[in-house]
C-alpha cells in the first residue's frame, strides 16, 4: 500500500479547515497544511487535527501551492483547497487505488455548493479536477489564480465527487470575481496577453449564453440565472482591467 500525503494551502480559513481536515482522516499518511500567516483559529484547528503546519508568506497560487507539494514527505500526493472536502464515495476510491496506484494520477468530479444549494450545471458540474497525483511526475501551472495539476503520463478517472463550499452568499461571490479578475488581468498582461473593445463587448455576452443555455445553467433555478450573470461579470471585469491597464502604461 503506497503512502499519501493531503497538502492544503490556508488563509484564515477557520470556517472550513476543520471540515477538510475530518474528510481525510484515514486515508491521508501525512496532513500538510502551508498557511499565509492566517489571523484567525486556523492553525489551532490544524493543530487539534495533529497536521503539519508550515506558515509562508504568500506566493501567488501556482507558486505557493507548488512550494506545499514539494514539502509533502510522501511521492504520493492528494492537493485540496481548505473549502473543499471529500464525499464518502470518493474516499472509499481513494482507498481502494491506495492499495494499487497506477499511472501518475487520478482525477474526479468537483460537486460545488452555493449559498447551500449544490449547483449540477452553469458549466460548473462535472468541474473535473486532477488532484491525486505522484509528486515526481507533476506540477502546479497555470494563470493565477487558476491554477491546476499537470502530470507527466497517464491520468484516470475515480468515481465519487470532491465537495466544494465555494460562496456562502452572493456578495461573497461578487467580492472574489472583483479580486480575483483584478489578479488574471494583470497575470495575463504580464505574460504579453492583451484585450480589445470587441471582446470586451462579445465575450460577456456569450459567457452568459454558453453557461446558462448551452450548460443548462437554467436548470439550476435563480442561483443558476445568478451564476451565469457573475460569470459573465466575471469575463467583462477581466478584459476591461486589461484594457486599462495598457492605457496605464501608454500614458
Amino acid at each position: 500500500m503506497i503512502k499519501v500525503s493531503v497538502v492544503i494551502i490556508t488563509l484564515n480559513e477557520e470556517k472550513n479547515i476543520g471540515r477538510c481536515l475530518q474528510s481525510v482522516k484515514g486515508i491521508a499518511d501525512e496532513i500538510l497544511v502551508v498557511d499565509s500567516c492566517s489571523t484567525d483559529e486556523t492553525k489551532n484547528i490544524c493543530q487539534e487535527y495533529g497536521v503539519r503546519f508550515v506558515e509562508q508568506k504568500f506566493l501567488g497560487y501556482v507558486e505557493q501551492k507548488n512550494f506545499a507539494l514539494q514539502l509533502a514527505l510522501n511521492d504520493y500526493v492528494i492537493s485540496l483547497d481548505a473549502d473543499e472536502c471529500l464525499s464518502e464515495k470518493l474516499k472509499r476510491e481513494i482507498e481502494r487505488i491506495k492499495l494499487n496506484f497506477k499511472g501518475s494520477g487520478y482525477q474526479f468530479n468537483r460537486l460545488t455548493q452555493y449559498n447551500g444549494q449544490w449547483i449540477r450545471h452553469c458549466g460548473w458540474y462535472p468541474d473535473t479536477k486532477l488532484r491525486f497525483i505522484q509528486k515526481s511526475k507533476g506540477k502546479w501551472v497555470g494563470n493565477n489564480p487558476h491554477d491546476c495539476l499537470e502530470v507527466d503520463g497517464l491520468v484516470s478517472t475515480l468515481k465519487g465527487d470532491l465537495l466544494h463550499y465555494s460562496y456562502d452568499s452572493i456578495s461573497s461571490h461578487i467580492k472574489q470575481s472583483n479580486k480575483f479578475t483584478t489578479i488574471e488581468a494583470q497575470a495575463l498582461y504580464s505574460k504579453g496577453k492583451r484585450a480589445t473593445i470587441l471582446k470586451l463587448v462579445t465575450r460577456p455576452p456569450y459567457q452568459f449564453f454558453k453557461d446558462y443555455f448551452l450548460k443548462l445553467g437554467i436548470l439550476d433555478g435563480r442561483y443558476g440565472f445568478i451564476i451565469c450573470f457573475i460569470n459573465a461579470l466575471y469575463v467583462l471585469l477581466k478584459y476591461a482591467k486589461m484594457i486599462d491597464l495598457e492605457y496605464s502604461k501608454s500614458i
